[in-house]
């Protein structure tokens, strides 16, 4: 899975029409991830399952050392509203969760399953629920 985006990104950066976005189409179809060629994913990013109904934003930037659980989604807010997520390096996302709007996730910050994060959250801090809301912050 993270081969077929590797290369879309590739000929996306080196402005291939049409053929990243058909990598990007048999990506969805062999593991049910939408990971547009446009995103930029750093080294060592995990998509659990591989990946399996991870939705990701074309303009989503995706750092390094990143665990996404299943079922996540890291996108836009809608029409009208541009922008999409930030995620520094060493984020974990659980199961389910939605990153939505053009908000920063800190480094090291754990997302919890489930969860709807609407605002920015700040580095090495735990966040869970519907909305998203602090509840701890580890060491450095």
């Amino acid at each position: 899975m993270i081969y077929i985006y590797r290369l879309a990104n590739l000929l996306f950066r080196l402005r291939i029409p049409t053929l990243p976005w058909i990598l990007k189409i048999i990506n969805r179809v062999l593991f049910s991830v939408s990971l547009p060629p446009s995103v930029q994913v750093g080294k060592n990013v995990t998509f659990g399952y591989q990946g399996l109904g991870i939705v990701v934003h074309k303009n989503a930037r995706l750092g390094s050392n990143i665990i996404i659980s299943p079922n996540v989604v890291i996108g836009g807010k809608g029409k009208g509203q541009p922008g999409a997520p930030v995620i520094e390096d060493g984020v974990v996302i659980g199961a389910g969760a939605c990153v939505l709007g053009p908000i920063r996730i800190g480094r090291g910050a754990v997302i919890g399953a489930n969860s709807v994060v609407l605002t920015n959250v700040a580095p090495h801090t735990t966040v869970v629920g519907i909305p998203a809301r602090e509840i701890g912050q580890k060491a450095n």
